[in-house]
Order: C-alpha cells, then structure tokens, then sequence
C-alpha cells in the first residue's frame, strides 16, 4: 500500500484540517505523509478576497502540485473550492461536516442587534455583508478584515472593528469557541456552499488513493455538498456573488431509530417543515442571493427523495439536479437581474 501524501495550504487552519484527515486515515491503517504548499491567497493577506481577480485563490497551487503528482489527495475547505472541476481531478470524498453557521465575535456586544448605529463590523465576505445589510437594521460600517483566524481577532481586540464575523467550524477547530458571543442562524442567515466541509480531491485516475478515501467519506455531507455546489456552479457564483445555502439529508421517522440522532444544537437548521416526513430519505436544500446592496433576496428551497443506499450513482445524480433546479428557479425569480449588474459592476 501506497503512502498519500496529503497537499494543504500553509495556513494554520489549513494544516489543522489536513493532519486531522491525516490521523483518521493512520487510524484506518493507511500511510500518510503532510506536504504544506504556498497559495496565491496566503501570500497576499492585504486585498479583499473579492478584488484579487479570480476564483480558487486558495487552490490552484494545490491542484497543480496533484496534476504534477507532487501529492496524491488535496485537502480544501469547500466554500474556498471553485466549483469548475479541472480536467483530471474530482472530489472523492467529504468527511462528516462541522458546524455550519456563522459566529458573532466582539469585545463588548452580545449580538447583532445589540450593535449601535456606527459600529464597524469586519468581514471579507459578500455573503455576510449582504446578510447583514438585508436582516440587520442598523446603520453599520462593514469594513474588509484578512488574516487567519487569530490575527482577525487580534485586530478586534486592538479596536480596529466592533465585532468580526467568522465562520464557527474554524473557529471550533482551533479552540477559539470562548471567543463566539453569538451564533447567525438559517433560514436568514444561510452559509457559503460547503462551509464547515472539508474536501478530499484526487486524480481522477487514481483508484487506489480514491477506495482508501472511503473510511472517512461522510455519504450525507458528500450528497448535500453535491447539491450545493451544482446550485453555486448554476448561479455563476462564487465569492464574488453573495449566495448562501444549505444541504440538509433528512431520515424518515422509520429509518431513524439507528442511534444516529440529528444534531439539532450544532446545525440549528430551521426548516419549513417541523416534522420529519415518512418514507425514504429526502435531501433538502435552502439557498439565497442577495443584491449587492442588501436590499433584494431572492430566496426558495426545495428537496427530493433519495434512495437508502445514500452513495449510489442516482442519489448523486439527484443531487446535482437538485441544485441545478432550484438554482434556475431563482434566476426566474429575478436573481439573473441581481448576477447581471454585479458581473458589470466586476468589468
């Protein structure tokens, strides 16, 4: 057996996810090896992440390292993968997701809504801007904030920025949960496709990499990031467009008594529907796209029913139409509208 050699970005976070996929294939009895690989986006800690001029800032070295065979698996944080796929690459498995939602971080305000017009809230992130614009009503100065995880909460601490917000999965991941004042809860606030996901991409060709990737592939996270991406890849989107969404694979009440509870604190998904429906599986996906002023959401959900073996060929075909579907209903909405006039507010 083969040793995977594992290419991450460099960053603290980064290498955090890719020894944790390290030590749970070592658990599994496959060889791995670590390799930290310098990005464009790490190098560059000062633009804002939607003025560096394209997309995969974070994964286009990492990708050519595997298109070399420098490494053999590229760990990515999802809502950072561009959901293009490059010829000779897939993604081949996406362990269990972490918490979904966004975290609230401030020295002295306990919420959102408890911010005084005027406060600086720091974010490099549309989706969260747009939310804020759209949901909060307060007059608040959103400023861009870069940096890993720590230095943006140095800068609040210091008093550059009232409150920050993060995603809470990284915040989790590095031990910084005493530092969240407040969690932004769905419908209203949806995530970025596949934050708090991790993604396992490979060669294509490479069988061997690939089957030893099953022990940590999560078969509901891999559907419903299926289904998220398809929505973001229809939508033309990325982080150049505020869109939230969210998977969620919903058991029936017969098929739920395998000890495998859902994790209602960690996820807080609120639904349209407070009880589960009989029958087999369904997924279920919310999305959201706001205009660049925060003034218009377009905003729907939608589902389909799955097969019991989750990973199977039509459950993953439903995903992506799943996504594609609901994504095209939101264009009729009049989202075209609102990705017409950013794409020439972009040129």
């Amino acid at each position: 057996m083969k040793t995977i050699r594992i290419g991450t970005r460099s960053s603290i976070l980064a290498l955090w996810q890719a020894h944790w996929v390290r030590d749970e294939l070592v658990r599994n009895g496959v060889s791995v090896d670590v390799v930290p690989i310098s990005t464009t986006g790490d190098h560059d800690q000062n633009n804002p992440l939607t003025n560096m001029g394209f997309q995969g800032v974070f994964a286009k070295e990492i990708q050519r390292a595997l298109l070399d065979h420098r490494v053999d698996l590229a760990v990515h944080s999802l809502k950072d993968l561009p959901v293009i796929p490059v010829d000779g690459l897939q993604l081949s498995a996406v362990p269990e997701r972490a918490d979904t939602r966004d975290a609230f971080l401030s020295r002295k305000y306990q919420s959102l809504d408890a911010l005084p017009d005027g406060a600086v809230i720091g974010t490099g992130s549309l989706r969260r801007q747009n939310q804020i614009f759209h949901y909060c009503k307060k007059q608040l100065e959103i400023r861009p904030i870069r940096g890993n995880v720590e230095t943006r909460i140095k800068k609040m601490e210091a008093g550059e920025y009232d409150a920050i917000i993060l995603a809470s999965a990284g915040l989790t991941r590095l031990g910084f949960t005493d530092q969240i004042r407040h969690y932004l809860e769905p419908p209203c606030y949806l995530p970025a496709v596949g934050q708090g996901a991790l993604g396992l991409e490979t060669r294509c060709d490479d069988q061997e990499t690939i089957e030893q990737l099953m022990v940590v592939n999560h078969p509901e996270t891999f559907l419903t990031i299926l289904a998220e991406r398809s929505l973001l890849r229809t939508l033309e989107g990325g982080c150049i467009v505020p869109i939230g969404a969210l998977g969620r694979v919903r058991r029936s009440v017969e098929n739920n008594n395998d000890g495998q509870k859902e994790n209602a604190v960690k996820q807080q998904v609120l639904l349209s529907h407070s009880v589960e429906k009989r029958g087999g599986p369904t997924l279920h996906l919310m999305a959201q796209i706001f205009s660049m002023d925060g003034k218009q959401c377009f905003q729907s959900e939608s589902e389909c029913s799955l097969e019991t073996e989750l990973m199977s060929q039509k459950n993953q075909v439903c995903a992506k139409e799943l996504g594609r579907d609901l994504a095209e209903g939101l264009l009729k909405q009049g989202a075209a509208g609102i990705i017409d006039d950013i794409k020439k507010s972009r040129k």
